[in-house]
């Protein structure tokens, strides 16, 4: 049904929402929206949806299978672990911590990578020589392999995986914005405010930057996922997170000892890893298609 315009005009949508209409046509962008959401809200809300502590243990209910079981009661919906801690309260606080830490890594690698990607793109000489080839150099080497070196070299804990996480997340995003600065300064209207006498500073913040903001979304969920694999994978190899840390890839490690007797130890945190990444690379492939189209309607 045609749109009712009591004044005869041309409807044009602002950009955020003609972005909004190209990502909802995507029923899978949608999907993981949703799906991302859901994890937002057990990491917000989360000690108030967790029905116990989730370090508490009980000697009394080791092992307890899940509700559905013949054997298993309302009181543990998920069963418990062979410590006798809830599995349903250790699953939304690994929700909670891994996906919480996961974006204020990227939050952090982003406002370091983007600093350092303008200084990079923005001026010329030894200096930017010297910059390029040492990215262009560390982007080679896989993220999780940077991390485990700078674990290495640290000691293992959570704090010292997350400096690690966050030092090989950074050179993904200088290397974009360094990339994307060189070529928006070769546009018209920014030679145009160069000739006018505006500054480096001045044309980075008020007519680089505001355009670099779609492109540092998408790139922020690529990091999302990253940092997400990233912290699970320290986790379950002992370099991240100790026990008895609700973190999903140290319950993953934990939940290998008793797999056999109790498959739930292990299937709820993986399930968790992979639906959380899931959702961020829906949105994120949503999020490039709806850019990509929204200007060609």
């Amino acid at each position: 049904m045609a749109r009712f315009n009591l004044y005869q005009e041309e409807f044009h949508p602002s950009p955020l929402k003609r972005t909004w209409i190209e990502f909802r046509q995507s029923h899978a962008a949608l999907f993981g929206l949703w799906l991302f959401l859901f994890f937002i809200l057990l990491m917000v809300l989360g000690p108030l949806l967790a029905p116990y502590d989730p370090l508490t243990q009980d000697i009394n209910a080791l092992l307890l299978p899940p509700a559905w079981d013949a054997n298993g009661g309302i009181n543990h919906l998920f069963g418990t672990d062979s410590l006798g801690r809830d599995l349903l309260s250790r699953l939304i606080y690994g929700c909670r911590v891994t996906l919480g830490i996961s974006i204020l890594l990227v939050f952090v690698a982003m406002l370091v990578g983007v600093a350092m990607g303008a200084l990079a793109g923005m001026t010329k000489g030894v200096r930017s020589s010297i910059i390029n080839h040492l990215l262009d150099s560390i982007m080679v080497i896989p993220t999780l392999l940077i991390a485990i070196i700078i674990v290495a070299i640290l000691g293992t804990g959570l704090v010292n995986s997350m400096w690690a996480i966050t030092l090989a997340l950074i050179p993904q995003f200088v290397h974009t914005t360094r990339d994307f600065v060189r070529d928006e300064l070769q546009k018209d209207y920014v030679m145009a405010s160069r000739l006018d006498g505006a500054g480096k500073i001045y044309l980075f913040f008020n007519a680089v930057l505001p355009n670099m903001i779609e492109m540092l979304v998408v790139q922020g969920t690529m990091a999302l996922s990253v940092a997400i694999l990233d912290i699970s994978a320290l986790g379950f190899l002992n370099l991240g997170a100790q026990p008895p840390s609700p973190e999903l890839g140290t319950m993953l490690s934990e939940g290998l000892k008793v797999a056999y007797i109790s498959p739930l130890s292990i299937a709820l945190p993986g399930c968790a890893i992979f639906l959380m990444v899931l959702s961020v690379n829906l949105v994120g492939d949503g999020l490039r298609s709806a850019l990509r189209n929204r200007f060609k309607h």
